[in-house]
């Protein structure tokens, strides 16, 4: 298969330069390299400028409310492990408004691929500051400068136990396809936090910015060691890219029994009565 059979007919509405761009052309390449149907993939959503890439690919896809991607993705792949699922979501929407369903899909270890466009800033409701904005940038809603400390989302990820964490920069996109292809083959929950200049509200976190700071990670690290991707994940300075930690344990599917099932998704809905539930309600 090729990036272009996943293209869809839906004009774009990003800005030109937007970062998004090399996410969707690194997330095409690999799910062509995966060779799976366009319908066997389902894409998640939440909502901002980074939930509105499903919208841009021909497979299926779900967008749902701000922040909620996270459980209605764990449910689709609860009921049809089948299905490659994959959540495609911004860093406000999934460690903002998200952050409660972030913590917790972590913990569970559903076993599905989580792409985080980060540009550091609210862009679909022009340029506030975001969770993972840096102290001292302003903005419109921020003119003093932004006060808290950033979210950490990859020292967070490793604290709860996520079996695979990495980081990409759309700008490199076959090193970002890669990183994609790597979480979808992981068994269970996986992180890929993606840098993603946003051309139009960041002004402090452009591509010469990162250029200057992004680096990749070294064949001589070793993923599976927590304390050495703790220590990268904690770089402020420089900044890794690539597969930060990588070691699968028990998924969710098999720790709760449902592996062992038949999935939902195949069972017969002839002759089921729901008529004993809808009872409770009246």
């Amino acid at each position: 298969m090729e990036p272009k059979d996943f293209d869809s007919s839906d004009p774009v509405a990003w800005c030109p330069g937007c970062g998004n761009f090399g996410i969707q052309g690194a997330l095409k390449t690999a799910l062509a390299r995966l060779g799976r149907d366009p319908r066997d993939i389902l894409l998640v959503s939440g909502i901002g400028q980074a939930a509105k890439s499903p919208h841009y690919v021909k497979a299926g896809f779900f967008n749902g409310l701000h922040g909620r991607s996270l459980p209605a993705a764990a449910a689709a792949k609860m009921v049809n492990r089948d299905l490659t699922v994959i959540v495609t979501t911004g860093d406000g929407d999934c460690y903002g408004e998200g952050g409660n369903h972030f913590i917790h899909n972590l913990r569970r270890n559903v076993d599905i691929t989580v792409i985080v466009h980060d540009n550091q800033i609210y862009g679909l409701t022009k340029g506030q500051a975001s969770p993972t904005s840096q102290p001292g940038m302003k903005t419109r809603i921020q003119p003093a400068g932004v006060a808290a400390a950033p979210f950490p989302p990859l020292e967070t990820a490793l604290t709860l136990g996520c079996g695979f964490v990495a980081r990409g920069y759309s700008a490199e996109k076959d090193h970002l396809a890669e990183l994609i292809l790597a979480g979808i083959a992981h068994k269970g929950f996986s992180l890929i936090d993606v840098f993603q200049p946003c051309v139009s509200f960041n002004k402090l976190n452009t591509y010469d910015w990162f250029t200057k700071r992004v680096y990749k990670v070294g064949a001589d690290h070793d993923a599976a060691d927590r304390a050495a991707a703790t220590r990268l994940a904690e770089e402020r300075e420089r900044l890794p890219i690539g597969v930060i930690y990588s070691k699968e344990g028990p998924s969710y599917g098999e720790l709760s029994g449902t592996d062992a099932l038949e999935p939902p998704a195949r069972a017969s809905v002839e002759g089921i009565d729901i008529g004993p539930a809808l009872a409770d309600f009246r």
